[in-house]
C-alpha cells in the first residue's frame, strides 16, 4: 500500500491488479468482492483487472486475455512519463511476455503500467504497449481496465459523456448501436 496523506491505493503483482483505492476520507472507491481469496493462477475477482492483449473475449486467448493473470514485476529503470508535478506517489510495472505466451500470441511486446495519485483523489493509471518484436512484425490488439467501483446506491450513478458514441451490446450478439441519451443511469 502506498500512502500520500489520506490518499492510498494497493496494488498485487499478480496481473497488475489495483485492489484498493482510496480517498482524502479514507472511504474505499474500488469494490473487491468480500469472498475474494488472493492466490496465484486465479483472476482477482473486483478491482482494476488489466486486459490483454484482447477483451472481451473476441478472440483465440483466454476471456479478457492474459496480462490479469500473469506475474508483473517493478521497472526500476522506466522511462520518463508525462507527469504533474503533484504525481509524486506512484510506482512503474511492466509485463513481457513468457514462452508460454509466445506459444498462444506470437508477439514480443512490453507492457508499461504508471500508477500514481494525482491531485485530489485522482488515480491515474498511464500504459505503455511496445512492439518488440525483432522480425519489425505489427501486430494489433485490444485492451481495457475493466474497473469495479464501490457504489454504495446504484440509482445515484450516472454515466455521462457518452452520447453519439458507438458500442457493440453483448445482450443483443454484439449488435452495434449509437448512444442516443445525455446519460446512462441505473436502477
Amino acid at each position: 500500500m502506498y500512502n500520500c496523506s489520506f490518499l492510498c491505493f494497493r496494488v498485487y503483482l499478480y496481473g497488475a491488479h489495483v485492489t484498493s483505492w482510496k480517498n482524502e476520507h479514507g472511504e474505499e472507491l474500488l469494490f473487491v468482492s468480500s469472498k475474494e481469496i488472493f492466490k496465484l493462477l486465479k483472476p482477482i475477482c473486483g478491482s482494476i483487472p488489466i486486459c490483454f492483449p484482447h477483451f472481451p473475449n473476441l478472440g483465440p486467448l483466454e476471456a479478457h486475455g492474459f496480462a490479469r493473470n500473469r506475474l508483473w514485476r517493478f521497472d526500476d529503470d522506466p522511462p520518463p512519463f508525462r507527469t504533474d508535478a503533484t504525481n509524486k506517489v506512484f510506482t512503474v510495472l511492466i509485463l513481457r511476455p513468457t514462452k508460454e505466451d509466445l506459444k498462444i500470441w506470437p508477439h514480443s511486446f512490453e507492457y508499461q503500467l504508471r500508477i500514481a495519485l494525482g491531485p485530489g483523489t485522482n488515480l491515474m493509471l498511464t500504459l505503455r504497449i511496445r512492439n518488440t518484436n525483432t522480425n519489425g512484425k505489427q501486430f494489433t490488439f485490444t485492451f481495457a481496465y475493466h474497473t469495479y467501483f464501490s457504489v454504495s446506491d446504484i440509482s445515484e450513478v450516472r454515466v455521462e459523456g457518452l452520447e453519439t458514441l458507438d458500442y457493440l451490446d453483448n445482450c443483443q450478439i454484439r449488435e452495434r448501436f449509437t448512444e442516443q441519451g445525455d446519460s446512462i443511469t441505473f436502477e
